[in-house]
This record gives structure tokens, sequence and C-alpha cells, in this order.
């Protein structure tokens, strides 16, 4: 099974799933939120807090034609320019945010735009890279995170087959050993009926990589569904529960929905367990109320074994069910009363 690891944490199948809070813009420009977010993501039982590393010159340009204004509905009107100079991480928060991070015990990393960011990520030392699905077509920023060899989370919404598998070639050749691909529904919020999860193990077996879920939902089924179907990552937008103000606060969660998509995913990976037959401990109580072999009628000593003297019901006790087409027309040892449950020793052999 392929798996990975970020600093002391095994991330794989055979693994409890791995659950990243994505901060985004949801600071919305104050570092005492950003603080805030990174405390209330492990409070929330989150393994990691991720942010994303660019500015607005390094992830597009300010331009104001018809190819750089949006037109989505939580957007609209804004460029591109305006849209990120809004929505940016300072990277002079960065070290201060990691610093917190590593203090109350939570992994910190992010998603690098360009290669000023991956050099920018490096002089702090991050653990791991995400990329993000807009991104993974762009070889040279690929080829520049892959020589870190540092473990790396890729998103893949949107892309086709070629596309992924072309991105995957990127980054191995070019020193990435550990790598997990995560299924992802590039709309914002994400529509449950388009998530199509069983790529998830699809990724899987092509790839033999670790594999999981970037989600921007509204809500936790569809991660809770992907961990079922195998999910060992899961990503999902967090913010504080009076964040109305973001960019992305219409898909993220609050630390309490957060709390509770963590306890969900724990309760899946306890229900699916492992490959074992036969009651469990709380069903032995159960067993004898299994049927079995009753006499339902008296029955004198010698007299045969029939249809209408004996039955297979509740509770057990007596002979397995499955014995019932061997005793009928077979005599009984001594007489038995209705009620009785039907033993060996009670069937002349």
């Amino acid at each position: 099974m392929p798996e990975l690891k970020i600093k002391n944490r095994i991330i794989g199948p055979r693994h409890p799933c791995y659950v990243i809070a994505e901060m985004s813009s949801n600071h919305a420009g104050s570092f005492k939120k950003a603080l805030a977010i990174v405390r209330a993501a492990k409070e929330s039982g989150a393994d990691a807090i991720k942010l994303q590393t660019y500015t607005p010159d390094t992830i597009t340009i300010d331009c104001d034609n018809k190819y750089f204004r949006l037109d989505h509905p939580l957007w609209n009107g804004k460029t591109l320019y305006q849209l990120y100079k809004e929505a940016q991480t300072p990277w002079k928060w960065h070290k201060l945010l990691k610093k917190e991070a590593d203090k109350i015990g939570i992994h910190f990393f992010s998603t690098p735009f360009d290669n000023s960011a991956v050099d920018f990520l490096e002089r702090l030392a991050v653990p791991a890279y995400k990329i993000a699905s807009f991104e993974l077509v762009d070889d040279l920023l690929l080829k520049k995170i892959a020589q870190t060899r540092r473990p790396v989370i890729m998103s893949t919404g949107m892309a086709s087959l070629e596309e992924i598998r072309h991105a995957v070639g990127v980054l191995k050749r070019n020193g990435t050993k550990q790598l997990a691909l995560l299924r992802c529904l590039s709309s914002y919020p994400a529509a449950p009926q388009e998530m199509n999860l069983t790529i998830i193990k699809d990724l899987r077996d092509r790839f033999n990589v670790v594999t999981g879920l970037s989600d921007h939902t509204t809500d936790n089924v569809t991660a809770v569904a992907a961990v079922a179907l195998g999910a060992s990552i899961i990503e999902k937008h967090f913010k504080l529960s009076d964040d109305g103000t973001s960019h992305d606060s219409a898909f993220s969660l609050s630390p309490s929905q957060f709390s509770s998509l963590v306890r969900d995913i724990r309760t899946v990976e306890s229900a699916l367990g492992k490959i074992k037959y036969g009651p469990a401990s709380s069903e032995k109580n159960s067993l004898k109320f299994r049927r079995s072999i009753f006499v339902v009628k008296y029955i004198k000593k010698g007299q045969v074994f029939s249809r209408d003297n004996l039955r297979v019901i509740r509770p057990e006790h007596g002979l397995d069910a499955r014995s019932y087409k061997n005793v009928i027309g077979k005599r009984a040892s001594c007489s038995l009363r209705r009620g009785t449950p039907l033993l060996k020793g009670n069937v002349v052999s």
C-alpha cells in the first residue's frame, strides 16, 4: 500500500485519515484572526493548517480587460488582481504563524504559486507542499517543487487523466518520492452530485499513490463518504465562527462544523475496521436468541419427530437449525415436553 510521511505522521490506507484545514483568505486581512484560525484548527482536530503563498503580482497581472474580470457569483465584478490582492496572506505572517503551529503541535505548510514562493517556503523549512488544481499544468512550478524532495499533495480538479499522468511524471522525474493525489471539484461551492468520489480509488490504483479529497462542498457528507471509499487525506476550508466577510467563507467550515467532520471521520474509520468474520464481542450475548430446534408438542419416548412436533424457532439452546432435516423421521430417546430444546441425546441414532 502507498504511504507518505509528513514530519512524524505516516499517511496512507492503513493509517488514520490526515485532515487539513485550509485557511485561504479566511483571515480577512487580520493577522490576529489568522493566528486564531491556527489555534482553532488545532482545537478542532485538524492534523495540519495550510496557507496559500502568493502575491497578486506573482499569480497574475494588474489588468482590467475581459480576460481578467470575474463573473463568479462570489466575486463578480472584480479582476483577478483585485481578488488576489484582497485574499493574499502576507508573507511576513508565515514565519509567525508557523512558529505558533509548531508550538501547539499542528503541521504547517502551504501552496506556493510561483518559484519565489517555493524559495521562501524552503527558508521556513515547511514539511510538505500542496499543489493547487489550477497549477497542475505548470511544469516549471512542478519541477521547482519536486526538486525540494519534500512530500507533495496535489489536487486534480479539472484535470484530464492525461494531464494528471503528465504532472505526476514531471514530479517523479524531478525528485518527488512521496506523492498524494486529491480528487477535487474546482467550483466554489462544489456540487456533491459532480464529485465522482470513485475516482479516489481509481487514482490510487492507477498511480500507486496516497489519495484523498480536497472538498469545496458546504457540508461534511461528501468528505465522510470519501473516507469510507478509502480517502487517506481530507482537506476543507476553515474559518472562525464569526467569519462571514472573507472571499472563501461561503464554502468554509466553522470550528464546530470542522470538529464534527473530524469526529465523523474517526467514527467511519472505526466502523470500517478490518476483515474479521464471526460474532463481535458485543454480539456474543445475542447468540442465545438465534434459532434452534424446539419441541412444540408433547413427544412420547419412541415417537417419531415430525414437522408437527418440532420447529426451528428462537431462542438458541437446542440443536443447530441446520440439523432440522436430519432429525425429522427419527425417534425420541425419551419423553419431551413442549418448550424443551431438542438436544443430541434426545435423538435415537
